[in-house]
C-alpha cells in the first residue's frame, strides 16, 4: 500500500463516514449534542436515587463518573472499534493507568512490546515495580519471542506499530497466543484509529487511545479512551477509573466529538502526505533509512487499511541535526502528534530526557533518528521547507 491514489477509501472509512457525520437529532433539534457542563445530576425521588445507587436503572449520577456529552463520545468511539463499551479519560496515560491497574495486581506479571511510548515506560518502571508488578519486554514482530515471555502473565500489552521506530506485530496471531493462555491483551491503537486497523476484530481484548492525537486532530485538547468488552469496562470502572479521578471533562468530549467528525477526511490526506513525504527522504543522499510501516515486510501490516502521517527516519552522519530542526520554518519543534500542524522531534534530544527511565535509551533508539508528524499543509511546501533545512545542515 505504498502508492496513494487520489480519492482512497476503504472500508473502515466508507462506515466511519456515515458514523461520524449522521446523528439522530438532539434535544430541541439541535444538530451537535449539547454540552452537560454540571458536577452532579439530581433525582426526581427517592426511589430513582436507590434504584440508579443499586444498579437497576442508569442515570448519571455525578460527572466524574458518568456524564451524558462523555457517553455520546464514548458510544463513538466503541462503534467505530466494534466494540460493546468504551470509558473515556481526562489523557491517554490516565486510560493506560486505569486499565494495566485494572487487569494486572500484586506479584503479577505483564509482557510489554518493546519501543513502547515513553511515559507508559516510565509507568511501567517507576510506579508498577512498587505495586510489585514485574513487567518483561519482548520484541513484537517476534512471535515466538513473544510466547515465550507469556506463560504465567496476566495482560498483554501492545503497540502496533510501536513509538519512534514504527515496528509492526502480527496482532491476530499474539492475541490468539494470549487467548490460548487466558492473558488479556491490549494495544494502542492512537496510531492508525479505527478509520485504519480494528484490532477488536483480530481478537484483541482492548484498545487503547490517546484521543489527543487524530481523534481529536486540532491539538486543542488532551485526553484518552479505552474501548473492549462490557464485562472489561465495567472491570476497569470497578477496578480503577472512579478512585484514580482520571476523568473526561464535558468540554472535552465535545472537542471530541467534533473532531472525529472529520476524522475520515483527515487520515487520508495525513496518509497521502506522509507517503509522499516518506518516499523523497528514502531517496535523499543523506538519509539512510525510513522507520514507516508501508515498507515493512511483516505479516502485522496485513491488519492495517492505511497509514497514518507519523513516521521516523534515520539521517547520515555528515547532517547536524540539532541545525536541521532549527531551519525547519513549518515542521514545528514540538512533541505529541495527530494534529494540523506539522511537528519535529529529534531522537537526539529525546534521549536526554529522564535518564534511567527513557525509553528510546532502553531500546537502541539511534541518536540519528528524527520523527515526523505530517499535517494538512501543502505537501509541497512541506517538501521544500524539509529540502532547504538538510542543505542548511549539512557539515
Amino acid at each position: 500500500m505504498s502508492d496513494h491514489p487520489a480519492g482512497f477509501e476503504n472500508d473502515y472509512l466508507a462506515e466511519a463516514a456515515t458514523l461520524l457525520a449522521h446523528d439522530e437529532p438532539f434535544p430541541g433539534g439541535a444538530v451537535v449534542p449539547p454540552i452537560y457542563q454540571t458536577s452532579l445530576f439530581t433525582f426526581a425521588n427517592y426511589s430513582e436515587m436507590a434504584d440508579t445507587f443499586a444498579g437497576r436503572r442508569r442515570q448519571p449520577i455525578y460527572s466524574r463518573g458518568d456524564n451524558p456529552t462523555v457517553m455520546e463520545f464514548e458510544a463513538r468511539v466503541a462503534a467505530l472499534e466494534g466494540a460493546e463499551a468504551a470509558r473515556g479519560f481526562s489523557s491517554g496515560m490516565a486510560a493506560i493507568s486505569a486499565t494495566v491497574l485494572a487487569f494486572v495486581g500484586a506479584g503479577e506479571r505483564m509482557v510489554v512490546v518493546r519501543n513502547c511510548y515513553g511515559d507508559a515506560y516510565r509507568l511501567f518502571e517507576r510506579l508498577l515495580p512498587r505495586l510489585n508488578i514485574k513487567v518483561d519486554y519482548v520484541d513484537g514482530s517476534d512471535p515466538d519471542a513473544v510466547a515465550a515471555a507469556l506463560p504465567g502473565a496476566k495482560l498483554l500489552y501492545l503497540e502496533s506499530p510501536t513509538s519512534m521506530m514504527f515496528e509492526l506485530q502480527d496482532i491476530t496471531q499474539l492475541a490468539r497466543l494470549a487467548k490460548e493462555q487466558g492473558i488479556i491483551t491490549s494495544i494502542d491503537n492512537s496510531w492508525a484509529t479505527p478509520v485504519f486497523q480494528k484490532p477488536i476484530s483480530h481478537g484483541v481484548d482492548l484498545v487503547l487511545h490517546s484521543a489527543s492525537k487524530y481523534l481529536g486532530g486540532h491539538s486543542d485538547t488532551v485526553a484518552g479512551v479505552v474501548a473492549g468488552s462490557a464485562a472489561h469496562i465495567r472491570q476497569i470502572n470497578e477496578q480503577t477509573y472512579s478512585y484514580l479521578g482520571g476523568k473526561l471533562s464535558p468540554f472535552e468530549a465535545w472537542l471530541l466529538l467534533r473532531g472525529l467528525r472529520t476524522l475520515p477526511l483527515r487520515l487520508p490526506h495525513h496518509m497521502k502526505s506522509g507517503l509522499t513525504i516518506a518516499e523523497r527522504l528514502k531517496a535523499h543522499d543523506h538519509v539512510e533509512r525510513v522507520n514507516h510501516p508501508a515498507y515493512s515486510n511483516h505479516p502485522g501490516k496485513a491488519t492495517l487499511a492505511g497509514y497514518a502521517g507519523l513516521f521516523s527516519f534515520e539521517v547520515t552522519g555528515d547532517v547536524d541535526i540539532p541545525a536541521f530542526v532549527d531551519a525547519l520554518k513549518l515542521f514545528r519543534i514540538g512533541v505529541s502528534w495527530g494534529g494540523h500542524e506539522s511537528l519535529v522531534v529529534p531522537a537526539k534530544a529525546s534521549l536526554e530526557q529522564t535518564p534511567g527511565l527513557n525509553s528510546m535509551a532502553r531500546f537502541g533508539v539511534s541518536p540519528r533518528t528524527i520523527r515526523f508528524s505530517v499535517g494538512l499543509e501543502s505537501v509541497e511546501d512541506l517538501w521544500a521547507d524539509v529540502a532547504q533545512a538538510f542543505d542548511r545542515a549539512k557539515r
